[in-house]
Order: C-alpha cells, then structure tokens, then sequence
C-alpha cells in the first residue's frame, strides 16, 4: 500500500512539474499578445488638418474614426499646443524669426491593435484624405511594419514551442501514469474475472486521476506563481505587470491540462490491461 501510495505521490509531482511547464509557454504566449497589442495601441497616427479648419471638422474627423472603430483615443492638439510642444522640446520659438506660428493642429491618433497594421493603416489613411479639412495623414510606416513582424516571428515561435511541450507533455504523462496503474495490472484482472464492467474497474481510478490532476494543477500554479513574482520583482520588472485575465486563462489551462491528460491517460492505460489475459500480464 505504502509503495502505491509512493507511486502516486511521485506521478502527482511529475505531473505538476509538466503542467508548469505548460503554464509557464501559455503565460509566455499571453504576455507576448499583451505586449503585442500594447505596443501597437501606442504607434502614433498624425493627422494635420488645414489652417482654415475649424474645430467642427475636427470633430467631424473624431467622430468618424470612433464610429468605424478604427481609434482606441484620439487627442486634439490646436496651433497653440503644438508650439508650446515645439518650444519645449527643442527651446526656439519659430515666432521670433517667422513671425507668425508656422505649426498646424493635429489629431493625434492611437489605433485599436487590430487595425495597427500596414494594410489597414493604409486603408485608414485612403478614407481620411476624403476629408478637405485634412491637409495630411503621417505615421512611422517601418515602425507599423517592424512591429507587426515581430509579433508574428515571436508568436509562431512560442506555438512551436508550445506544440513540442505538449507532446513532450503527453508522453511523459501517459508513461506516469502506466507506471501507477501497473502495479494493479492483477487487481483489475482478479475484478474482471469476477464479472466486473469495464466502467466498474475504470471508474475509481478515473475519479482518483481527477483528483491527482487537480492537485498537480493547483502545485504547478502555485509554483508559476512564485517563479513569476520572482522574475518581476527580483529582476526589476516591476513595470511589466500580468494581466489578470491572462492569469486567469492560464490557471483554467494548467487545471484543464492537468485533468484531461490524466483522465486520458488513465482510460488508455487502463484498457490495455482490460484486454490481456492472466499470462501476458506476467510478461508486461
């Protein structure tokens, strides 16, 4: 009893080390989008308007880009901001040998991340030249494209890696939890001999993966937990924060993960004694 008893602590450990590591690829994948959809919501859309525009065309501008769905925020900057912002940053005052403010107001666009993208910022950009009160439309067209092939380079290499963990994931798992049920190859054999079901015999042990999966599950967020504090605040990444709802998809992950390829597992592993007779159990 005390050997079974090792072995299913010793699955329940391995199984947790495993479904760390998957927790560990999906948080990865998750922070990679999050980041993704950050930095893209953060590239910057100019649209200078004509000096002649007044503020309702402006607005009218505004409320064709929220209408569309197209901007995440949208922020005003009149003549008088502009110069101000001019000063500031580099000191001169164009005024004092122009004689007159030469900048332009703006609407200073951020994009929602699905539109941040070349294709669709061109598409933006033919739709806004339509307006007469918009003199031009500028944005950092390498940046829109540098950005949107590194999140494709970066996203298909993580589902790669996720790929290989899982089957990696699946393989270790499955010969854990033969190695728990092998020690009871006789025990299912002496049920069936006696007229017990298929169900019969599978059902404790499928109940019992459940619960082993669980807590393999619950270890392996715990240590994801731990691993991720460290890393954030032992490292000086306070500013990089997890998304909650991130976190949350992990966590149902690692649980559902945990669950499903031990009930899996155990069915399968469970079958193949179901059919062996009394003597190739010896050979086993």
């Amino acid at each position: 009893m005390k050997k079974i008893k090792n072995i299913h602590f010793g699955s329940t450990i391995s199984m947790s080390l495993v479904l760390f590591l998957i927790g560990l690829v999906s948080l990865l994948l998750f922070v990679a989008h999050d980041m993704s959809v950050y930095v893209r919501e953060n590239i910057n859309l100019s649209i200078i308007l004509d000096d002649d525009a007044d503020r309702a065309e402006s607005n009218r501008v505004e409320t064709f880009l929220n209408s569309a769905g197209y901007a995440k925020k949208i922020t005003f900057v009149s003549k008088e901001d502009a110069l101000k912002e001019h000063i500031a940053a580099l000191g001169d005052d164009p005024q004092d040998f122009l004689g007159y403010n030469p900048l332009k107001a703006s609407l200073e666009v951020k994009l929602r991340a699905k539109f941040a993208n070349p294709d669709s910022v061109k598409m933006i950009e033919t739709k806004l030249k339509t307006f007469e009160a918009i003199e031009r439309v500028t944005y950092q067209k390498d940046l829109v494209g540098l950005v949107n092939d590194n999140v494709k380079k970066i996203s298909i290499v993580l589902l790669g890696l996720a790929l290989v963990l899982l089957i990696v994931a699946v393989a270790l798992i499955n010969n854990t939890v033969r190695l728990s049920i092998y020690s009871n190859r006789f025990l299912i054999n002496t049920m069936q001999m006696v007229g017990a079901t298929n169900w019969f015999i599978r059902k404790p042990y499928i109940r019992q993966s459940v619960i082993n999966g669980l807590v393999a599950a619950i270890i392996a967020i715990l240590i994801l937990g731990i691993v991720a504090y460290y890393i954030l605040f032992e490292f000086g990444l306070n500013g990089l924060s997890v998304n909650p709802v991130s976190a949350i998809w992990v966590s149902v992950i690692v649980l559902l993960s945990g669950i499903v390829l031990m009930c899996t597992s155990t069915y399968l592993s469970i079958g193949r004694y179901l059919k062996m007779n009394t003597n190739d159990m010896y050979l086993s």
